[in-house]
């Protein structure tokens, strides 16, 4: 069984003029790039504990294949904002498992792609452990109820958001959750 025990967030951005070299750019800036990279879903494990990104780093090794929860964005339009981020939402319960989300989006300021990240982690969560709260609410509401609830510990994201490149390079945004096992 591969349960990993650790998780650091990371971000990046690359700009290049092939798409796939502005990923690879992207994936270095976010200091990820030396690492064979699985995509898996969206489970916080029971027990995982989220610890700083050069804490993380150490613990790999270049050319090791590594587990995490994977965002991106690219675009070639000049100035056209893009934006990647990986919400994360911690149960009480350290027993119990919580919910990474990935979301992508154009025209979003990273704080409003932050948010609807963080947010679409925490509901996922709070409609398994049984907290009560108006889907239609706005973020600050939510985050409210699910502290009263005291079944959410903690809730974050990392976010990377960038305007495309103004002479129509391809300008691509990564985030991730990097696994550690």
């Amino acid at each position: 069984m591969i349960l990993p025990k650790k998780v650091f967030l990371t971000k990046g951005v690359g700009v290049d003029k092939h798409k796939l070299s502005s990923f690879e750019r992207a994936l270095r800036d976010a200091r990820i790039a030396e690492y064979n990279l699985v995509r898996v879903s969206s489970i916080f494990p029971p027990y995982c504990k989220h610890i700083p990104q050069a804490a993380g780093l150490k613990y790999l090794t270049p050319g090791q294949i590594v587990f995490c929860v994977l965002s991106e964005n690219a675009t070639n339009e000049p100035n056209r904002l893009v934006a990647s981020s990986i919400g994360m939402a911690i149960p009480k319960d350290p027993e119990h498992y919580g919910y990474l989300s990935e979301y992508h989006s154009f025209g979003d300021s990273a704080k409003k792609a932050g948010d609807y990240a963080e947010d679409l982690a925490a509901s996922m969560l709070s409609t398994i452990l049984g907290v009560k709260f108006d889907p239609d609410a706005s973020y600050d509401e939510k985050k409210e109820i699910w502290k009263i609830s005291n079944e959410i510990v903690k809730t974050t994201n990392v976010t990377q958001s960038a305007r495309g490149n103004k002479n129509g390079k391809w300008t691509t945004v990564v985030t991730a959750a990097v696994f550690v096992i």
